[in-house]
């Protein structure tokens, strides 16, 4: 005789159909094309949890770029003094700092140069 899962077997199932709610088509109402979507989904989430820092860094470095750039230095020479000038400030507050308080980033710049 078959074995078919039961109660457990439908829970399974159920778990999975939440997951892949708001999905097109099939792949939110049939079992197959549901645990599909979701293996799918869930690795694509797991891959663009790391590839958002990526994204998120590269944006920072931008910003820090325009905003140093505004102020007579590159990038790099900026990162460069502010290590020797002993200033520890990473670059999601630094890049913060570009957009919303132009003048401390001035001021850091500044304060960076004079010690380097």
């Amino acid at each position: 005789m078959r074995v078919k899962g039961g109660p457990q077997g439908h829970l399974r199932h159920k778990k999975v159909l939440k997951i892949t709610k708001g999905q097109r088509g099939s792949r939110h109402f049939l079992f197959k094309r549901a645990s599909e979507a979701m293996l799918k989904s869930m690795w694509y989430a797991t891959r663009d949890r790391r590839v958002r820092k990526r994204d998120l860094r590269k944006l920072w470095i931008a910003r820090i770029n325009a905003a140093a750039r505004l102020n007579g230095i590159s990038y790099s020479r900026l990162v460069s003094a502010m290590k020797k000038a002993n200033i520890m400030l990473n670059r999601k507050m630094l890049a913060d700092l570009a957009v919303r308080d132009p003048q401390a980033f001035a001021a850091v710049v500044t304060q960076a140069v004079a010690a380097a």
